[in-house]
């Protein structure tokens, strides 16, 4: 006698998909480059930024993208512009008496 056996084998393994996730990005390092107080050289970048967070304030540039920089060589003072508005100034280096 002869018996014919329908087998059929399923899968053991779960099917592995692709996730949606896993993508960002790039980082635009943003942010403030130099502190108050620091002693910085002409052309130095002070801030980036993304608008004008930061005002620039004496002896201070900004570029076309809202960067803030230094003119001159000196020391760097965050200081309030207005009740809501902050700026960046840079000071000329005090030469002591002696």
């Amino acid at each position: 006698m002869l018996l014919k056996l329908n087998l059929q084998l399923f899968a053991h393994k779960k099917g592995v998909g692709s996730s949606k996730n896993g993508r960002d990005s790039e980082s635009k390092r943003l942010g403030v480059k130099k502190g108050d107080g620091q002693h910085v050289v002409a052309g130095n970048i002070l801030v980036r930024q993304r608008g004008t967070k930061l005002h620039p304030g004496l002896n201070v540039g900004i570029g076309s993208d809202d960067t803030l920089y230094t003119k001159i060589n000196g020391v760097v003072k965050f200081e309030r512009k207005d009740k809501t508005r902050k700026q960046v100034s840079v000071y000329p280096f005090v030469k002591e008496a002696q």
